[in-house]
């Protein structure tokens, strides 16, 4: 297909395919003379991986380069390239190392990982990221321990294995399969946040009851 037909099929206006091309996120179509080139599907598959990545995960075009380049390295795990993408989601949190109560909070993390059982990185972000959220509890006088937390872990696996990776096709493209990731991050996060604060308002009325009845 053309450029126009490109443009057409994905939903992406022409001169942002351009922008995609000159910054090296798409790759070049198959050239049939000086002015014309043919796209195929993977071109399409392509594109709708980048505006995941561009418009639901809210990355730099730095971040969605670094993991395109683990999509097309052939060489990594499927594993390795869904981590790239969920480390790419990640925000980025600045570890305090010579901060008692930081170190506390994040060994605190490291527990509630090992106790899983979770085969998590030893350099993931993800574990500082828990290490902060430890902390803010900790600094709020909330409960802020691993036992605290275990709930929405073990929620959180329940959800991963049944509606998220776990449904990931073996037989997949690794396109497909980040483009999955990302909106099972992102927006099923978004959906899971807002369908908790629906079910807090719900159990408030119920225990609480509503004014004015």
């Amino acid at each position: 297909m053309r450029i126009s037909q490109l443009s057409a099929v994905s939903g992406v206006p022409i001169p942002t395919i351009k922008y995609y091309l000159r910054e090296g996120l798409l790759p070049a179509g198959e050239q049939t003379s000086a002015t014309r080139a043919e796209y195929g599907e993977r071109h399409v598959r392509r594109l709708r991986l980048i505006r995941a990545l561009l418009e639901v995960g809210r990355l730099r075009i730095a971040a969605i380069r670094k993991v395109l380049a683990a999509v097309d390295d052939e060489t990594l795990s499927m594993h390795l390239v869904l981590g790239t993408a969920h480390y790419a989601l990640a925000p980025a949190v600045e570890p305090h190392p010579d901060d008692e109560a930081w170190r506390e909070a994040r060994s605190e993390a490291d527990r509630l990982i090992a106790e899983l059982g979770w085969r998590i990185d030893a350099q993931a972000p993800t574990r500082d990221e828990l290490a902060q959220v430890i902390l803010t509890l900790s600094r709020l006088g909330m409960p802020a321990t691993g036992e605290a937390l275990r709930p929405y872990a073990e929620a959180a696996m329940e959800l991963v294995m049944e509606h998220e990776i776990g449904t990931i096709s073996l037989d997949r493209t690794r396109e497909e399969a980040v483009e999955t990731l990302v909106i099972g991050t992102v927006v099923h996060g978004r959906a899971l946040d807002v369908l908790r604060r629906l079910a807090q308002e719900s159990t408030s009325a119920q225990l609480f009851g509503i004014s004015g009845t």
